[in-house]
């Protein structure tokens, strides 16, 4: 039942700009239309769990690109915003308790998605994969994927994809 981080990161490791923007990660050439691996991580999956920040990102996309049940974890919304609202469900509590009451549901390959809730989960050693792409961008300050005062966790490299325009890709596992 592993907890999957699949996220872009600048080459300084912010995942968004300090006001949450991501447009730099549309100005990346794609003249081939990759995904990335994207359609192919997702068919691995049961369903994303992503933070109420990453949602109002989410919620101003043209299309919905999830194919798989979307959960937002948050302590503050009890109505979903946006076009997209329908298509995602609240959920709310330590993330213990919503990793298990999603398990429960037989999500059970679940996408981590945001910021802060990566970071939450990482604290309490909750995940079990990362798939980091590096962009070759910095971006100087931002929101950093990682937070401060987290414990040791040890992850092993098990293989790395690089796309055109210098994207590289590294999947880790958790060693436990």
């Amino acid at each position: 039942m592993p907890n999957i981080v699949y996220i872009a990161t600048s080459l300084d490791g912010y995942i968004a700009k300090v006001d949450g923007g991501i447009d730099w990660l549309m100005e990346i050439p794609n003249p081939e239309q990759s995904d990335y691996g994207f359609a192919d991580f997702l068919s691995r999956i049961d369903g994303v769990l992503m933070g109420r920040k990453t949602y109002q990102i989410v919620q101003d996309f043209d299309q919905w690109i999830y194919t798989k049940p979307v959960f937002v974890l948050t302590q503050t919304l009890d109505v979903l915003p946006g076009k997209w609202a329908p298509k995602a469900e609240i959920v709310k509590g330590e993330p213990t308790e919503v990793i298990a009451a999603l398990n429960n549901r037989g999500i059970n390959n679940i996408y981590v998605d945001g910021g802060k809730t990566i970071q939450s989960l990482l604290s309490l050693d909750l995940i079990d994969e990362m798939i980091i792409t590096k962009i070759p961008i910095l971006l100087g300050d931002g929101i950093p994927l990682f937070g401060t005062g987290n414990s040791e966790l040890k992850f092993e490299h098990t293989e790395t994809d690089v796309y055109y325009g210098g994207l590289v890709k590294s999947r880790y596992l958790r060693k436990r």
